[in-house]
């Protein structure tokens, strides 16, 4: 086995919903997978930038202990409902925002009024009641870019006079779950699989997240180097030849060698082959630049051709 460091991939993304995802990296150096995943994790939970309501003024509240006449909650109860707000704010400044609400019935987010650097992520949260048709609600908001948790006592130095600080969640990433698993690479047994969950509050998707994690660990670790710099292995496949291919198992062996194999050794279709080649696909490394939707569109290629391409690289485990 080679003493040289594997470098991972990628491997897979499987997207439960628009606001949950697991990604499968292997293979990592024995032990790795732990290493990694501990400090992805920590990061996707501190340090991802995100959006919160950081002060408000209420018209006819000076202070967080008091009511609101012709409102159902008091004042901390509204607090609490402000912090379950979810913004995607587009630019580093502090917006200022305004709900203005007469009648009975709830007050919600999507009675914020925003602009155009401001989208309310769940529209339908709840922030108060008004039990009184006759009464009317003014709320100025100040809406705020940051990183990780931040403290009433740190925020009321930045709130303005007339308004009550609000302590502050700027994390976009509810939870993080991992796993690590074994896998091989060849000879080698002793690998690690990580298998890593990210669930976000819908502000951020799970991809970004994930991507913005990694560039945050990039940079420190990238400064703590200096010039010192490791010759890692390349990436290996763990993919493993299916015997009734006439693809060599040298192919399959070496990752670059397999992706140059020409599109007339995997044993498609004339049709389909034709298709493929009139369009300037030629290996498997031109096959895999495109997605499913882009194949579709290939002159004289459809969905019956994609079928039989996916159905050859699930059989060769490509």
């Amino acid at each position: 086995m080679s003493n040289q460091i594997h470098t991972p991939g990628l491997v897979a993304v499987d997207d439960h919903s628009t606001t949950s995802a697991t990604f499968t990296i292997e293979p990592l150096h024995s032990g790795y997978g732990m290493t990694l995943g501990n400090s992805m994790r920590r990061v996707l939970l501190s340090s991802i930038s995100g959006a919160a309501v950081t002060s408000f003024k209420i018209e006819g509240a000076s202070h967080e202990f008091t009511s609101v006449e012709g409102v159902k909650e008091d004042i901390v109860d509204i607090m609490l409902n402000l912090k379950g707000v979810r913004f995607r704010v587009y630019g580093g400044e502090a917006q200022s925002l305004r709900i203005v609400k007469t009648g009975k019935g709830p007050i919600t987010a999507k009675d914020i009024q925003t602009n155009a650097d401001v989208e309310i992520v769940n529209p339908d949260h709840v922030i108060a009641t008004m039990d009184d048709s006759k009464a009317s609600f003014t709320m100025d908001l100040i809406v705020e870019i940051g990183r990780g948790y931040r403290t009433i006592e740190e925020g009321a130095a930045k709130k303005p006079s007339d308004m009550i600080a609000l302590d502050a969640i700027f994390s976009p990433v509810l939870r993080v779950r991992y796993k690590v698993e074994n896998t091989r690479v060849g000879q080698a047994t002793d690998l690690d699989k990580l298998l890593l969950t990210v669930d976000t509050d819908g502000s951020i998707s799970p991809s970004d997240a994930f991507e913005e994690a990694s560039a945050i660990l990039v940079n420190q670790y990238t400064a703590l180097a200096g010039k010192t710099r490791i010759t890692a292995a390349e990436p290996v496949s763990t993919s493993t030849a299916s015997n009734n291919s006439e693809l060599t198992s040298d192919m399959l062996g070496d990752e670059p060698t397999a992706l140059n194999t020409s599109i007339e050794d995997l044993n498609l279709s004339a049709r389909t082959t034709n298709a493929l080649i009139n369009n300037d696909i030629h290996t498997i490394r031109d096959l895999f630049a495109l997605n499913d939707a882009e194949l579709r569109d290939l002159k004289g290629f459809g969905s019956k051709a994609l079928d039989e391409v996916k159905e050859k690289l699930a059989e060769l485990e490509l």
